[in-house]
């Protein structure tokens, strides 16, 4: 069966693989980036987000099967919470009503294995209070923690969210996943310093030996949000070759 999704970040990396991916099964894809996308939109600000869901919404006839949040930036700069954190909230909520009109509507959402390192926690609070004017403020300076930062407080988000009566009550099933490093443009400069890549092995193990290609990460966004992911409910599924496990061990909670 047909289904119509969005996929932000279509242009590139994962967004772009996913999108694909599910244009070769048969489905009506949306994609949303700021270049080279169906709706060319920048969702670090609210015109751009607006313009996403208007667009988006006039596109479906209102009416929307699954949602995709893939867009995200790595800048160790306030830019890159306007970006993963707001940008991809207002997706999900901005496009809730057109998916609470569909039959077995899913959406996904792209958080990373750095959601487990190191973070800011003023900065995680402040994304997770909803005041975007003061989160910038506080991400001000504060560097490579910026992206674990809107990680986590994504995947918070997630948790929070997915159970709420707006979402699970509606019969939407939402749920996040955490990629470890994907070869992808957006870490081709990182993967080719030797040096970046043995400091990443402090901070993250790779037990499978090999980083995961984008069109693997795809597979799993497409059955998230397919009819037959039926009652997964606020998961955050990593997918980083052990590395998770590894530094965390039995901690399951």
């Amino acid at each position: 069966m047909s289904r119509t999704i969005v996929v932000t970040g279509s242009a590139s990396g994962i967004g772009k693989a996913t999108a694909e991916l599910f244009v070769s099964q048969g489905h009506s894809v949306i994609g949303v980036d700021i270049k080279e996308a169906d709706v060319v939109a920048d969702l670090s600000n609210a015109e751009g987000r607006q313009k996403m869901v208007d667009e988006v919404t006039a596109k479906t006839s209102g009416v929307l099967d699954a949602v995709v949040a893939c867009a995200g930036l790595s800048r160790p700069d306030p830019i890159t919470v306007a970006v993963n954190y707001y940008g991809a909230i207002a997706t999900l909520e901005g496009l809730r009503p057109l998916l609470e009109k569909a039959d077995k509507p899913r959406a996904a959402v792209i958080a990373s294995v750095a959601a487990t390192f190191e973070n800011v926690p003023e900065l995680v609070e402040a994304c997770l209070s909803g005041d975007e004017a003061h989160a910038l403020q506080v991400a001000d300076g504060k560097g490579d923690a910026i992206y674990a930062s809107t990680k986590n407080a994504l995947a918070q988000w997630v948790r929070l969210t997915a159970p709420n009566d707006n979402w699970a009550g509606k019969g939407i099933l939402l749920n996040t996943i955490g990629p470890g490093v994907v070869e992808t443009p957006m870490t081709e400069a990182l993967l080719g310093d030797e040096e970046t890549v043995a400091f990443m092995r402090t901070l993250m193990p790779l037990p499978l030996g090999n980083h995961a290609q984008p069109e693997e990460i795809a597979h799993l966004l497409a059955f998230l949000v397919s009819p037959e992911n039926s009652h997964m409910v606020g998961q955050m599924i990593y997918v980083d070759g052990g590395g998770e496990a590894t530094k965390r061990g039995a901690e399951v909670f």
